[in-house]
């Protein structure tokens, strides 16, 4: 019950809220439920809590915007309720990818924001991601403060409010990444929006005399009915990469829910990890910035962080979390990164914030420049045995003790990293990593090595253990020994 908090409003009308939504580094929670976390009332109360942070702090002019779940708008509606009660200024910008509306608190006009989407999550989810000026996430302590102003009651009231503005940045958006495309050959693209926020914006940002262009599952439609929208898995690629290969495609790139996670299959319709596409866009940034840092999360591949290396780069293995990553990116200068997940981040001619648009037309200008297919970038890379990220249910008021209690056992025998969960390294070629996911009641495992009989080993080591959980089912951990 500690997680369960109960406030009264200003009728006396008992509210109960669930804590756990309010994560690492967004809000988000079910919404569809017998029991919903994510509701219309919450949103309400979301609302006057920002409206009243952000004036705390003399921010007045608020971007608001929504993908395209099922219960997004009226979600907006509610939230947007609230924040005109305390007197902020709020511009709708109604149906928006992520990307677009991080470049909209990018500009001059808003200093502030929120997008209601829980990105990649299952359509039954939603949830709130929320910015201060320059696109940069309010996440961790700040969050908490916001969650103490609903606990608290204690928000802003406006004498008079003021009307919502509507507005769109989508052509200055579109205007924007075009600069930072430059294509030297024809190329035939095929695109899955799988039925999230993208569909209604791709036909503008990928229009190009030099872009041959197909999508599939354009529409958008809540109850993704076609496959989860999250390229970082292959098994939602699996329509993508049967298109490709039936057009003749050179290549086809896949989107998350709403928009800011980017996959790549080749000409041959074959699904690459996420950390892979990292790596070739490192290439390309490290072609112009020399010696410069590139930052990515804990599970990505030591194929990708040699690669970086032999690039003249210097590889940064940071925590897993894209607010975690774009706060380090400005705090340290770092104008490039990403994560196994699929979000890439750009702050070279850029605003620092992660894009699956700008990553695919980035991809796409690297591309035109080699005589070689898609292919081409990955078949001479080392071979490693390496697995999918993993995810295997522990409850939010577990994981994180479960992850510590893993480290414990772990530590006096191997070298582990703990910056985010445990890296354990079993030699210089195998490591695994297990982490308590910040966006999900989850634990998160991957694994990687040289040598088949190694990887095998690590995965006991860690399957093991947990197993000695009677709440976990290591099942899928166990399982990946079967990919090999």
């Amino acid at each position: 019950m500690n997680d369960i908090f109960l406030i009264f409003d200003a009728n006396f009308t008992t509210m109960i809220f669930d804590k756990n939504i309010f994560r690492a580094y967004d809000i988000r929670g079910k919404a569809i439920s017998d029991k919903p976390q994510i509701t219309e009332e919450f949103a309400l109360q979301l609302g006057k809590a920002l409206g009243t942070y952000f004036l705390r702090r003399n921010m007045t002019n608020f971007a608001c915007a929504r993908d395209g779940r099922l219960t997004s708008e009226s979600l907006q509606s509610a939230l947007i309720q609230g924040l005109v009660s305390t007197g902020i200024q709020v511009t709708n910008l109604g149906l928006s990818p992520s990307p677009m509306f991080y470049f909209a608190v990018c500009q001059p006009e808003f200093d502030c924001g929120c997008v209601v989407t829980a990105s990649h999550n299952p359509k039954d989810d939603n949830g709130f991601k929320i910015v201060s000026n320059g696109a940069h996430s309010v996440w961790g302590d700040e969050l908490q403060k916001i969650y103490q102003l609903i606990l608290d009651q204690d928000y802003e009231v406006a004498d008079t409010t003021l009307d919502v503005a509507q507005a769109s940045v989508f052509d200055r958006y579109v205007s924007k990444l075009h600069t930072l495309l430059d294509l030297k050959r024809p190329l035939k693209v095929v695109l899955d929006t799988g039925n999230g926020i993208a569909g209604p914006f791709v036909d503008k940002i990928f229009n190009h005399p030099m872009i041959d262009l197909h999508v599939i599952f354009q529409d958008i439609d809540g109850n993704f009915p076609n496959h989860p929208a999250n390229p970082e898995k292959a098994a939602n690629m699996m329509d993508l990469s049967k298109k490709v290969v039936e057009l003749g495609a050179d290549i086809g790139f896949g989107f998350d829910g709403d928009a800011d996670r980017l996959g790549i299959v080749d000409q041959n319709g074959k699904f690459y990890t996420c950390d892979l596409l990292l790596m070739v866009l490192a290439e390309d940034f490290l072609s112009r910035n020399p010696g410069e840092v590139v930052i990515f999360d804990t599970k990505v591949s030591k194929v990708v962080e040699n690669k970086i290396v032999e690039y003249g780069g210097k590889p940064f293995r940071y925590m897993t979390g894209h607010s975690l990553i774009e706060k380090q990116m400005h705090q340290d200068n770092i104008k490039f990164g990403g994560e196994i997940s699929g979000h890439y981040f750009f702050g070279e001619n850029y605003y620092g914030f992660d894009d699956a648009f700008l990553g695919a037309l980035r991809f796409l200008s690297i591309f035109s420049t080699k005589e070689h297919a898609v292919s081409g970038f990955f078949d001479k890379l080392p071979h490693v045995f390496v697995t999918p990220e993993v995810r295997i249910d522990c409850a939010d008021d577990h994981k994180f003790a479960v992850v510590e209690e893993t480290i414990k056992n772990f530590e006096s025998q191997f070298s582990l990293k703990t910056l985010d969960g445990m890296f354990l390294e079993f030699n210089d070629h195998t490591w695994g990593v297990c982490r308590a996911s910040n966006t999900a009641g989850q634990l998160t495992l991957r694994f990687e090595s040289q040598s088949k009989q190694d990887l095998f080993v690590v995965i006991d080591l860690i399957s093991d253990f947990l197993d000695t959980y009677d709440f976990l089912d290591v099942t899928a951990v166990r399982e990946l020994k079967t990919l090999f």
